[in-house]
């Protein structure tokens, strides 16, 4: 059975959005703070980066985290 698809409103670097998409209200909310979080740290350590350069930079770094994550699923399967 397929999940519901939900709309959820996210303010993401004081900008609003609706996210529609499978998961619930905690789920969207966790990512949001998560990814508020990680666009703080970017610009705070690169403060002249425009904001579309820190969102670049954090979705680099976010599918490098994936890109290893699923290595390492894929290792831990030939095991």
């Amino acid at each position: 059975m397929q999940e519901q698809k939900r709309r959820f409103k996210a303010v993401i670097n004081g900008k609003s959005y609706t996210i529609v998409g499978p998961g619930s209200a905690a789920h969207f909310e966790a990512v949001t703070a998560m990814l508020n979080e990680r666009l703080a740290q970017i610009k705070g350590l690169a403060p002249s980066l425009s904001s579309e350069d820190a969102a670049i930079l954090l979705a680099f770094n976010a599918l490098s985290d994936a890109v290893k994550i699923q290595a390492q699923a894929q290792r831990d399967t030939q095991e």
